[in-house]
């Protein structure tokens, strides 16, 4: 994305934002660096960089998506924003064009700059340039404040995550059709990046996860030539990106019909889903959504035959975490991990039901929260003697040992929290 995209005015809103949030912290008494980072280049040379992703507080700050820039902030004098000179062999090997767009300057006078600033100190934030001394603390608060000033989706934001989200429902469409018996991991995969890309996706947000059989309770699966067999559950978990901006969506698929406890499985996570949906509304700490979810979740256990007990004492025993290992979701948009944590100056508040979250803070409206409750039976938790002695009174291993093999399941939805009812953008994406 760039600046012509965003235009000027969203761009200083924004900014506004950004330094409202700074003076808010009671640390905006320094300058402030906010670097894009650079590309890394692959092991053995080979003139190759692995892919290049832009720090996402300089492409909020910027819009754009540019190797080597610095954005500056003066207290008194306010944005520099600064870009990298394009060589002649990177016209050449690579026909990149200089950025030529208003406001901007060549990054070489970064350096006269900051000679005119050197008593003062500085905050460096996203990936600071080499050779600058920065203030340790003061980097860290106004980083967490910048991070809650990008908390809430703008206009443009919002728009471009719906196309993102359009482009990720034709792959999971693609994906649902490929799921079958004698497909496999890695076809599934390859068609449904395929079918993101043709809808307008220009990248994935992140590693495409397709898990069949037993290879479903592996949280982060990357796909495989294994062949699906017929009955089987396959956990799919994937993102289009436009723009630096990517959908994150999961759907449990069968091959074939599903039935038995694969069925009753799914049930169980897909009613703990919908409820944790209608409760994310703004003012609602996310912290509680994850409870009641992990409740829901130990009481359809309960009723499968695996877990003994109610379900609340089995969730303040941490028990459900040995099937519902994560967090019930976190902040997505500005790449999949976004603007998470906690409201800066806050402490953290612990582990909730046995995991440790991604978020913890009440929501407000314009965040958008992925809600991606799962069970798994992970043998690396379930197998293990310690957990096994811990548990023996609640658990019920005998079951649990005819589940290994059966998998997991989660699924995934891209929430907006608004003044009223939550707003489910992937919708449309069936489950």
């Amino acid at each position: 994305m760039s600046n012509s995209t965003l235009d000027q005015s969203a761009l200083n809103v924004r900014r506004e934002r950004a330094v409202a949030a700074w003076r808010a912290s009671g640390s905006l008494d320094c300058m402030v660096l906010i670097g894009a980072g650079g590309p890394i280049g692959i092991p053995g040379g080979q003139d190759q960089t692995s892919p290049f992703r832009v720090h996402p507080d300089y492409r909020w700050l910027t819009g754009r998506d540019v190797a080597g820039g610095i954005l500056a902030f003066d207290p008194h004098d306010g944005w520099a924003d600064f870009v990298p000179e394009v060589t002649e062999p990177e016209r050449v090997w690579e026909g990149r064009e200089s950025i030529d767009e208003p406001g901007t300057r060549p990054l070489g006078e970064m350096y006269e700059w900051l000679e005119g600033r050197r008593n003062s100190r500085f905050a460096g934030l996203g990936v600071p340039p080499p050779g600058t001394t920065f203030d340790r603390d003061r980097s860290q608060r106004l980083g967490e404040w910048l991070l809650h000033a990008r908390r809430v989706k703008d206009a443009l934001e919002l728009a471009i995550l719906r196309r993102a989200v359009a482009a990720t429902a034709r792959g999971f469409e693609v994906a649902r059709e490929m799921t079958r018996a004698g497909s496999t991991e890695r076809l599934v995969q390859i068609e449904l990046e395929a079918a993101m890309f043709r809808a307008g996706a220009d990248d994935v947000g992140y590693g495409t996860l397709v898990g069949s059989g037993p290879n479903a309770s592996v949280l982060h699966f990357s796909p495989s030539t294994r062949e699906i067999r017929d009955g089987e559950l396959v956990l799919v978990d994937a993102g289009g990106m436009i723009g630096g901006y990517t959908a994150d969506v999961t759907r449990t698929f069968t091959a074939g019909e599903r039935r038995g406890q694969r069925s009753e499985l799914y049930d169980v996570v897909l009613d703990a889903q919908v409820r944790a949906i209608e409760q994310c509304r703004a003012g609602v700490q996310w912290r509680s959504i994850h409870t009641s979810t992990a409740t829901d979740l130990a009481r359809g256990l309960v009723a499968m035959g695996v877990l003994r007990g109610s379900p609340e004492t089995l969730v303040e025993r941490e028990a459900i975490a040995l099937f519902f290992p994560h967090g019930v979701g976190h902040m997505v948009g500005l790449g999949v991990r976004d603007a998470g944590g906690r409201l800066p100056g806050t402490q953290a508040g612990g582990k909730c039901c046995g995991v440790t979250l991604r978020v913890d803070l009440p929501l407000a409206s314009g965040y958008l929260m992925t809600v991606e409750p799962g069970i798994y039976f992970i043998a690396a938790l379930l197998r293990d003697p310690v957990r096994r002695e811990r548990f023996a009174d609640c658990v019920d291993w005998t079951v649990v040992d005819r589940l290994l093999g059966i998998g997991g399941v989660r699924i995934e939805d891209n929430i907006l929290i608004t003044d009223g009812a939550p707003e489910v953008l992937t919708a449309a994406i069936p489950k």
